[in-house]
This record gives structure tokens, sequence and C-alpha cells, in this order.
């Protein structure tokens, strides 16, 4: 997909127009249409013991093709769903793209999964095989007998009784296979939300999502790439930001990626990004803020860095600023779902980052904001942020919940459920799922802009804003804040953060309610739980 051409925001929106193959199939757009090129490398691997490989895309086209063989004769087909229980490794990669040459359907599971979590989410997909490390297969034992759908589990490493080993069973099936031919609009993954507003949803996706996020992946990492460029981030493979914001669309460009087998620590990432060369990076706004607290990373490491691109969560203008000070590199934001995605972002190559803006409808996109009679509103007035059916991201469905899919649209619009305003020249200020919407008094306040505004504060290393029930204004604003070293709570710091918050956005939006914890409650991508947050501090109330 050639950007070059474009010279600006409205030159390419104007010009841009989607074309989408009636026939593709993600693993025919990366290891084979990549194995050819003898040598380059498709993939560096590091574990935490400092074991480190190499794998070429013909490497991985022959380890996927192996991994095919042995899933079709297990009887895998067609529509048939595959869960992936597996950390950052060559093998999680292979099994993914072995289940798209069958024309199977992945299921990526994070490793943070406890069993009754695996279990609703294989249980709910009726998944007929399993891929799953060593380190997490004692959680699938347990509840196998509950799973009457998975006739085989597959283990990297060791397998006992009843399963196979994926090592063992892959070496003796043959290196060459035909990728089934698909449809762009064929089933290719069932991502499963993080469940933030209710029981995770399995979101069904086809194969042409990775052509809708092809064009966005080159904006948000600035169309700045050559021979030496190498992708990295520290996001389960088995999330969106993983697996579709790095791992496919490098590959299908021809870009090696990194995968470490092993737990983020900011140490641990500034030496990997150091030691492989990493150019680019998909970082959330959370680990940003973790490896911000280290002094001077360019003076302590040899790091190639030229563009970050982030997501999940609104990035703070001070973390967007220190990427450019501290690292010499530039932070493209995006924002979407997973149910649809890459809606809006920057790309700072076309048009100026605006500090805590997520930018841009992006091209291709049509992204508006509306009210809730469902029209559009004007600039600085707050609505939902909703896009038109029809893009390549945009899911098939909710698997078995055809009320929850119809839930999703209205009229020719998908909402989105979160809100935001537009200003005059298009960027879009995101203000809070519109569940998380605080009514306090008449008054509507996004959590995530009184967020934005207390992390000014150098006391404050991290921080969740909720609406607490309260009997005279329905709600007030509550901050539970964690701070940063050096800093204790205090009644006069309470009083600073409410003057903070008053002086950068309005009087009415101050937090009445300062709490400071050690910790906070986060989904496992990585996102505050508002709803886990806004539930324990009910409780407490009513207690």
């Amino acid at each position: 997909m050639d950007l070059s051409r474009y010279s600006s925001y409205q030159d390419i929106c104007r010009r841009f127009r989607w074309e989408i193959p009636e026939y593709y199939n993600i693993a025919s757009d990366t290891v084979d249409k990549w194995a050819d090129h003898r040598g380059r490398v498709a993939l560096f691997y590091q574990d935490q013991q400092g074991h480190r490989e190499a794998h070429t895309f013909r490497l991985l086209q022959r380890a996927s093709n192996r991994l095919a063989n042995l899933l079709a004769e297990l009887g895998v087909t067609k529509g048939d769903r595959v869960g992936i229980v597996v950390p950052q490794t060559p093998e999680t990669a292979s099994a993914h793209l072995a289940v798209y040459k069958l024309g199977a359907m992945a299921v990526p599971l994070s490793i943070l999964y406890a069993p009754d979590t695996l279990k609703y989410m294989l249980g709910d997909c009726a998944a007929k095989a399993l891929i799953i490390d060593q380190a997490q297969v004692e959680k699938v034992r347990r509840i196998r007998s509950e799973l009457p759908a998975l006739r085989h589990v597959i283990v990297r490493g060791a397998a006992a009784e009843g399963e196979l080993s994926l090592q063992n069973a892959m070496a003796r099936h043959s290196p060459q296979f035909q990728t089934v031919r698909t449809r762009s609009a064929d089933p290719a993954m069932l991502l499963y939300t993080s469940g933030t507003t209710g029981p995770s949803k399995g979101t069904l996706h086809t194969h042409r999502i990775l052509v809708g996020y092809l064009l966005t992946f080159s904006l948000f990492f600035n169309l700045h790439f050559n021979e030496r460029s190498v992708f990295y981030t520290p996001s389960d493979w088995a999330w969106v930001g993983g697996l579709l914001d790095i791992l496919l669309p490098a590959l299908s460009l021809g870009y090696p990626v990194l995968g470490y087998n092993g737990r983020f620590e900011p140490s641990v990432a500034w030496e990997l990004m150091a030691e492989y060369g990493v150019t680019h990076a998909f970082l959330t706004p959370t680990a940003l803020k973790l490896l911000a607290q280290t002094e001077r990373p360019r003076e302590r490491y040899d790091l190639d860095l030229q563009v970050i691109a982030s997501g999940g969560e609104s990035v703070a203008d001070e973390v967007l600023r220190w990427v450019n000070t501290e690292l010499g590199a530039v932070c493209n934001e995006f924002y979407g779902l997973t149910e649809v995605n890459h809606l809006v972002g920057n790309c700072a190559q076309l048009w100026p980052v605006r500090p805590g803006s997520m930018g841009r409808p992006y091209p291709g996109r049509e992204v508006d904001v509306i009210d809730e009679a469902g029209h559009s509103v004007p600039p600085g007035t707050v609505g939902q942020i909703v896009v038109k059916r029809g893009d390549p991201t945009m899911f098939l469905e909710y698997w078995g919940k055809p009320e929850k899919t119809q839930e999703r649209f209205q009229g020719e619009w998908v909402l989105t459920g979160d809100l935001a305003e537009r200003d005059a020249d298009g960027y879009i200020w995101f203000k809070g799922r519109q569940d998380d919407l605080i009514k306090s008094g008449g008054y509507r306040i996004g959590p995530s802009e009184v967020e934005e505004a207390l992390l000014h504060h150098p006391a404050v290393a991290e921080v969740a804003v909720i609406g607490a029930p309260d009997p005279l204004r329905g709600a007030i604003v509550k901050a539970l804040v964690k701070l940063a070293a050096g800093y204790e709570g205090s009644p006069a710091l309470v009083r600073e953060l409410q003057e903070t918050v008053k002086e950068r956005l309005a009087a009415y939006k101050y937090p009445r309610e300062v709490e400071f914890v050690t910790d906070l409650a986060t989904t496992t991508t990585g996102k505050l739980n508002r709803r886990l947050l806004r539930l324990r501090e009910e409780e407490k109330r009513r207690g």
C-alpha cells in the first residue's frame, strides 16, 4: 500500500480509496508472500533466560505449514475455532498462520486468563483444538472435562496423556502445504473483548481486517520504513495491540518483529530495544508512563527508536513531550475498538499532532460525532463517536449474540459508546466512555479529561477518575491517585490536586474526593477498569 504519493491530510482523504480483493488470506499476504526472499528475517526471539533465535520468513512458512498439516490431520477444517494460549514466541506466530492457511478461525487468548475465563471463552466459541504453552496447560487440564467440543490439546512443551506435544507432532509433518483459497470476507479470527462493560464477547473478524490495518499501520508509524526497520511491542500477541497493531502488519510488509517471552519490565524493554535496534514500537500509555521513569534513556541505552505508536487509552500530553525530548522520537496516538479499529489518530508526517487530542479521522474511515438523536454535532459539543458501516476492520458479529450485535448499530452507523468533541479543524478530543460519563449536578463530565489534568501534577503517577454516588448531586467526581515516588498523601496535597483540575479544566470538574491508593484495577489488557472501581465504590458506600 504505497502512501508516498500523498502530500497532506486533505490530499489523502480526498484521493484514497479502498481496494479490497475478493480473495485474500492473511497467511498468503505474510509468510507466503516473503518466503522466497531467502535470509529475510521475520522474527527475532528471546526468552527470560537469554536464549535467542532468528526465524526467516521461509522458516516461519515451513513451521506454519507443518502445523497446518497437523491440524488438518486432527480434523480441523474451514470455520473451526482453534484457541491459542501462548506468549510471544515463534510458535505463536506459526499457530496463527497455520489456522489462517486452513481457513479456520484463530481464537487468541491471553496467558493471563484464569481457568474460569478460559472455560467461558473456549466453551462460548466451541473451540475444537487448543494450542497452549506448557506453563499454562494446567489451567486447561482442570476444566477440560467441562469443554465437550475441545477434542485436541496441543502443548508447546511436555504433554500429558491425552495431549499432543507441539514440537514432536510438527516434526513428523510435511513443510509443504497449499493455503486454502479464502475470500476476504471469510471469518479469520475471533477476538474476545476485555469485558469492561459486561461479560466478554467474541468479535468475529474476517481476513480483510489486515488490509484495513495496513493503511493505518503505515500512517501511525509515520510512513517511514526501510531495510533497518525492526518492530516491537510488549503487548501480548493475544491482544489486538500485539497481533494486529504490530505482528501481522509488519510481516505483511516484510519487516522483522521482536518477540520476548517474559514479563514487561522497563529495564528489560530498554535493553531489548537497544540490542535489537528497534525502530518502531507500539507502547500503551501505561507502558510509556513506566518507561518515562527512567532518567536520560538515550544516554543509558543505544537506541534507534524513530516512531512510537500508542493507543488503548488517552496519551497524556506530558508523555508526548517526553517521547519527543527524551527519546528524540515521534509519538502518534490512535483510537479504535476491537469491533472496528484505527478510526482516529495521528501521522506527524502528514498533519501536526495536537497534544491531548486523539488526532483526526483516518483516511478511508467515515467518522462522525453524533447526539442521541443520531445527528452530527457542531464543533465543541460532546457527542458519541460513530463510524460508517462497511469499514474493512469492522467485525461481522458478536459470536452467538445477535441482540448484542444489533445494539452496536444505529442505522448506517457503528456506535462506539465513546464520547468526544471535535474542534474546528476536525481533531477529536476524547471525553470518556458513555457508560463512564459522570453526571453531577446537571453537568456531564468525562473522566479522561480530569485524569489528564491530574497527571500534570508531579505527585501523580497514575490516576483513575470515577463517579461516586452522592445524594445531592447524583454523583461526584472522585479521583483514585497512585502517588509518584517521594510523595505522601495529605490534605494539603488533596487541595493542590483539586486546584490543578480547576485551573486546567473548570471549577465544576474538580474531584470533590481524592483517595490515595497503592494500586488501580485494570483489565487483562492493562486498561483502567472503571466499571470495577465504580462497583467497589458503590459497595463501600452501601457498607
